[in-house]
């Protein structure tokens, strides 16, 4: 059976099976933002500090430090997906939907070849926006992804991890607290997973050993406990238990 999206005079689309055309999503849109296009070039990658809180009154206090600095808060709902033989997460790739305040925006990712070293991580990254609408007929049905032929990040996974079918792993819920503080962007994360709460500060930087310094400096100063990242939020989900705080 061959799929093909068919656009309409309404601007939405139909899908194409067997000469019977039927509404699938209402208005496909996909808009590129740090898209890799370029075959020939390794995809962006993002560089971020990663500094674990031990728990909910330290994450409380960072949090009141930071008050005056507070730009916006941001309630993520994150849903991963693999193919039907683990061929993203047995290459240390993660594809994943995420959803943002009570779905006004939607971004697909992906990302891949992950390091983290004290309290560094470096992975490659590329996404694109969703009509949320279309995020969550892809929860529902992930092999609706196979028919987004506009998607980059859909073609190369197909491509390039030889996925021709996909599987949702499921999920975790983060509420994201965004603050300028001496020219960096702070994110301090409160994730929920089923089996309990992890306490993260993480900053996109382009010093990192610099701006992890600065940091450091400043939660000493203020008592407040840390330890560095050691894994993904991705691999603690996986794994169904919270990593011990050292």
């Amino acid at each position: 059976m061959s799929l093909q999206w068919i656009p309409n005079s309404g601007h939405s689309f139909h899908l194409r099976r067997n000469r019977s055309p039927f509404l699938l999503f209402p208005s496909l849109s996909l808009r590129p933002t740090k898209l890799f296009s370029n075959p020939n070039q390794p995809p962006p990658v993002e560089v971020e500090i990663k500094l674990r809180l031990p728990d909910s009154s330290s994450h409380h206090k960072l949090s009141h430090l930071l008050s005056s600095h507070h730009i916006k808060t941001h309630n993520q709902h994150n849903i991963f997906f693999d193919g039907a033989n683990a061929e993203l997460s047995s290459n240390l790739a993660v594809l994943r939907i995420r959803f943002y305040d009570d779905d006004s925006h939607c971004v697909l990712s992906l990302k891949a070849k992950p390091t983290i070293s004290d309290g560094i991580s470096r992975i490659e990254e590329e996404e694109e926006t969703l009509e949320p609408s279309i995020g969550r007929a892809c929860v529902e049905e992930p092999n609706r992804m196979l028919v987004m032929e506009s998607s980059k990040i859909v073609e190369r996974v197909r491509e390039e991890y030889g996925i021709d079918g996909f599987v949702c792993l499921g999920g975790f819920r983060n509420v994201r607290r965004v603050y300028e503080w001496r020219g960096l962007k702070l994110e301090l994360d409160e994730t929920i997973f089923d089996f309990g709460r992890n306490y993260e500060m993480e900053c996109e930087s382009e010093e990192p050993e610099r701006d992890r310094d600065l940091l450091e400096g400043f939660l000493k100063e203020n008592g407040i406990r840390y330890s560095y990242s050691q894994t993904s939020k991705f691999a603690i989900f996986r794994s169904t238990k919270l990593p011990p705080f050292f």
